[in-house]
C-alpha cells in the first residue's frame, strides 16, 4: 500500500495527459435520475471531453487509450462539504484541549496532510474544510501544496479560522491567569466582525464560518432542540454582509432552533448540523436557497465512543429533521464533520445514515456529488448574469476529470460508496488499475 501511495506521489498531470477513455458497465452522472449503461467517458488532461460509447469516443479521439473497469459503476468524485483535516478525533473529556495544548502547528499540518491523502484514497476528490480549530491559516498552505502537486489530496475549499464571540468556544475553564489558546477567532461587535472577515479572506479563506449558537437544550414539541445564540443580530449580519460584499459565502454552525433562526436572519449560505430544523425553518431555508449539511456521522460516533454522550438525545431529532427538510425540499449536501471522528473511519458511512433517514439512494448520491458541488460554487452576487462554477460533482463535458468507481450498485446498496475501488482526480489515477 505504501509503495503504491509513494508511486502516486511521483505521478504528474502531464504524465497522464494523453486522451483516455474510461469504460464501466454503469454510469451515474450526479444529475440524472437513472444510471446509464454502455457509455464511457473521454478524458483529456484534467477535463472531461465527452460521454458516449467506446466506438463513438474512439472515433472522436483516435489513439485514445481505454481503461476498462468492467462491471463497475462510475460516478463523479465524491465531495465532503464539511470536514476538519486538522483534527483526527476530538471526542471525549480533554481530547480537544490536548490537541491545542500539546500539538504544534507543524505537527498538525503534517497530520492534516496525511488526512487529506486518506480522504482522496477513500474517493473524496473535493473537500470543504470548515476551519482549522486553532491551526490558524495552515489550511491555505495545505490547499496550495495540493494545488502545486507537492502532496496528494482532494481539491480543497477552506474556511481558515471560524468566528465566535468572547467566552463561547474552548478552551474554557482554566486558570484565568493563563493565556490559553482558543480554537476560533474571537470577535465582539460589528466592526470586529467585518475586520475578521477581511483578515481571513486576505489570508486565503474561500468561505467564512461562524458559530451561531452553543448550549443546546431540550425544548418543546414544536421546537424540540433549542440553543443559546452567540452573536447579536448586528454582529451576525455584519459577518454575512462583509463576506458577501467581498464575494465569499458563509457557513453557520447551528444546532438548535434559536441558532438556526439567527443564522437564517443573517442570510447565511449553508447550515451545519441543524438538529433543530423545524417545518418553519425548512420553509425559510428553501425560500432563501440555503443548503444544509447534516453531519450525522460525527454525532453517532460521539454517542458510540462515549457510551453516554450529553448530546445523544439529539440523535432522534437529527434523523427527524432530515426527513422533515427533505419533504420540504431543502437542498441537502453531503457533509460529515470528518475529523470530529478519526480519519480511519470512512466518511462515506454518512450515506447510509442519510438513506436510513428516508433519502433515496439517488438523492444521497446527488448530495455527495452535484448538490455538494453546487455548494462549492463561488458566491454569485444577486442579479449577476455570469456566475462562476466549481466544475465538480457532475460527469459532463467541460467538468473536472474527477471520477470514482465502485464494484457494486450503490442504488441497491448505498454502502458501496464506502468501497471505492478506483479514483481519478484531475485526470490522474490515484487508486485502482
Amino acid at each position: 500500500m505504501w509503495r503504491y501511495v509513494l508511486t502516486c506521489l511521483l505521478i504528474s498531470s502531464s504524465a497522464l495527459a494523453s486522451p483516455t477513455i474510461i469504460k464501466a458497465a454503469h454510469l451515474i452522472d450526479g444529475v440524472a435520475d437513472r444510471p446509464r449503461d454502455g457509455v464511457a467517458v473521454l478524458v483529456d488532461g484534467d477535463r472531461i471531453v465527452a460521454i458516449g460509447t467506446v466506438a463513438e469516443l474512439s472515433a472522436k479521439q483516435p489513439g485514445a487509450r481505454v481503461v476498462d473497469l468492467g462491471n463497475a459503476t462510475l460516478l463523479p468524485g465524491l465531495i465532503d462539504a464539511h470536514t476538519h483535516v486538522f483534527l483526527n478525533d476530538d471526542v471525549g473529556p480533554g481530547v480537544y484541549d490536548a490537541i491545542l495544548l500539546k500539538h504544534s502547528a507543524a505537527y498538525r499540518a503534517i497530520e492534516a496532510t496525511a488526512n487529506a491523502r486518506t480522504a482522496l484514497l477513500y474517493g473524496f476528490t473535493s473537500l470543504r474544510d470548515l476551519e482549522t480549530e486553532g491551526a490558524m491559516y495552515a489550511d491555505v498552505d495545505l490547499k496550495t501544496a495540493i494545488e502545486h502537486g507537492v502532496v496528494p489530496g482532494p481539491r480543497m475549499v477552506v474556511a481558515t479560522r471560524a468566528l465566535a464571540p468572547t467566552g463561547m468556544y474552548p478552551l474554557r475553564g482554566y486558570n484565568w491567569e493563563l493565556a490559553m489558546p482558543i480554537g476560533v477567532q474571537t470577535i465582539d461587535g460589528p466592526e470586529q466582525a467585518r475586520k475578521a472577515v477581511r483578515e481571513e479572506i486576505g489570508f486565503g479563506a474561500d468561505w467564512i464560518k461562524f458559530y451561531a449558537d452553543h448550549g443546546v437544550y431540550e425544548g418543546t414539541a414544536d421546537r424540540p432542540v433549542r440553543s443559546i445564540v452567540n452573536f447579536t443580530p448586528a454582529e451576525a449580519a455584519a459577518i454575512v454582509d462583509e463576506a458577501h460584499r467581498l464575494g465569499v459565502k458563509v457557513a453557520a454552525h447551528a444546532n438548535g432552533w434559536d441558532g438556526l433562526d439567527s443564522a437564517l436572519r443573517a442570510g447565511v449560505d449553508s447550515i451545519e448540523h441543524g438538529q433543530g430544523i423545524t417545518d418553519d425553518l425548512a420553509t425559510r431555508m428553501v425560500a432563501q436557497n440555503v443548503t444544509w449539511c447534516p453531519t450525522m456521522l460525527a454525532y453517532q460516533y460521539a454517542i458510540k465512543k462515549l457510551g453516554s454522550d450529553p448530546r445523544g438525545w439529539m440523535a432522534a431529532h437529527h434523523k427527524a429533521a432530515l426527513a422533515r427538510a427533505m419533504k420540504r425540499g431543502v437542498r441537502i449536501a453531503f457533509g460529515t464533520d470528518a475529523g470530529a471522528f478519526p480519519w480511519s473511519m470512512n466518511p462515506a458511512a454518512e450515506a447510509k445514515l442519510m438513506a436510513d433517514a428516508g433519502m433515496s439512494p439517488m438523492a444521497v448520491i446527488r448530495a455527495v456529488t452535484s448538490v455538494a458541488g453546487a455548494l462549492l460554487d463561488p458566491f454569485c452576487k444577486p442579479g449577476s448574469k455570469v456566475c462562476a462554477k466549481s466544475d465538480v460533482g457532475v460527469i459532463a463535458p467541460g467538468k473536472h476529470a474527477d471520477l470514482v468507481a465502485v464494484g457494486g450498485d450503490p442504488l441497491k446498496d448505498i454502502t458501496e460508496l464506502e468501497r471505492v475501488t478506483w479514483v481519478m482526480k484531475a485526470g490522474v489515477v490515484w487508486k485502482g488499475p
